[in-house]
């Protein structure tokens, strides 16, 4: 088994493959995990229970929700106990290739799948090394876990669904004490146009003296599209961040269909994680999505693997199986996303998210923040606004 691309889905595959003791080879094109470490990584904490994340690729807790605009407005949810974490997202992708050679799989890191084509019953993926040195792979199933990038997968072809595109920066920022302690211990978000048009903005507490910055913002060619880096520097010149020392500046795409519609496969060839479309376009979220359908597809290839016979049938159940494990909610948040990002471009559309959030305050939970939020427990805003939130009316 090749799986290609050593991110969250790509590691967790892997991981899980090798525990079962299936030959798999994970292959990355960084040459260290810890690099191009793009991403908010925040999670609830039944996420990391339920993914049996260890305590060192965790840099920070928190219990509290602090929302920022539109314009000066401020919100605020507290809970009595932890509600998620923050992930140091290279510690993640380190531990999980670690743990796919733990469990006898082999990691190849700085090498790149430059084609996969099957042949003769079999799938032929050329590779190029770190070295520069051209190498074939042949096994018996390819994964594309490439993210966004879908590197061997590829775009979605005629008829099918477009991709919807957003863009984000990241900076890690060495702030004082002082400072890290008025951000520590919650998720704050920047919301409403003067903050980030057509997007959002976060600040996440990392280890202490660390804060992570960053705005991400929904792709519209119709309207102008300011540099994201000028967006955030003015974020953070409205959140008395700027001037202290930034330690590593990175940003990313992200990239899902609406409908989440995507060919899941071709032939020997199988696409994870965001190479399906399984990123949260409203909140920006993939590694859970990504862990989920991982833990989706090892189940099985795994059976696929004791059974050959069977493998056309049971790889076949992929794109249903996955999306029953991830639910109607989660595929009704890319059309909720769409609405709200694409749609908050002036004053009209503050005053509109101003009217969402002042509901939502009035429900004094965090907890029901997070269930919002995380699990899109939409019924929990109030069913009546549920047409409103999703563009029913």
């Amino acid at each position: 088994m090749l799986v290609v691309g050593a991110g969250p889905a790509g590691g967790e595959l892997a991981r899980r493959l090798a525990r079962s003791r299936v030959d798999v080879l994970l292959v990355d094109r960084l040459p260290q995990l810890d690099r191009g470490a793009f991403s908010s990584a925040a999670l609830p904490w039944a996420a990391v229970e339920n993914l049996g994340l260890p305590a060192h690729v965790v840099a920070s807790r928190w219990s509290r929700w602090q929302l920022l605009g539109p314009g000066e407005q401020r919100r605020h949810w507290t809970a009595p106990s932890p509600l998620g974490v923050v992930l140091e997202f290279g510690a993640l992708r380190q531990w999980l290739a670690a743990e796919c050679r733990l469990w006898g799989g082999d990691v190849v890191l700085g090498a790149t799948a430059l084609t996969s084509q099957e042949r003769k019953g079999a799938m032929v993926t050329q590779l190029r090394l770190g070295s520069g040195a051209d190498t074939e792979v042949i096994s018996d199933w390819v994964v594309d876990a490439t993210g966004e990038r879908r590197q061997l997968i590829g775009e979605p072809g005629p008829g099918e669904e477009t991709l919807t595109e957003g863009l984000g920066v990241e900076w890690l920022l060495q702030v004082p004490p002082d400072v890290w302690q008025a951000w520590s211990d919650q998720l704050s978000f920047a919301l409403g146009s003067d903050w980030v048009p057509q997007g959002y903005g976060w600040i996440f507490p990392m280890q202490p003296g660390r804060l992570k910055v960053g705005v991400c913002r929904l792709l519209d060619s119709s309207r102008p599209q300011p540099p994201l880096g000028g967006v955030l520097e003015r974020m953070m010149r409205r959140a008395d961040l700027l001037g202290h020392r930034v330690l590593d500046r990175h940003g990313g795409r992200i990239r899902s269909t609406i409908r989440r519609r995507d060919s899941h496969r071709r032939g020997r060839l199988i696409g994870l994680g965001d190479a399906v479309s399984t990123a949260n376009l409203l909140g920006g979220e993939g590694i859970r999505h990504a862990m989920a359908s991982s833990g989706v597809l090892s189940e099985l290839l795994i059976a696929a693997v004791a059974a050959p016979s069977e493998a056309d049938r049971l790889l076949g159940s992929y794109p249903v199986q996955l999306r029953k494990a991830l639910g109607w909610r989660w595929s009704l948040s890319g059309r909720l996303a769409r609405r709200t990002w694409l749609g908050l471009t002036g004053a009209g559309a503050d005053r509109r998210l101003d009217r969402l959030l002042a509901g939502l305050a009035d429900k004094k939970r965090a907890e029901d923040l997070s269930a919002l939020l995380f699990d899109y427990r939409f019924e929990r805003y109030g069913l009546r606004a549920l047409p409103d939130l999703i563009g029913w009316r």
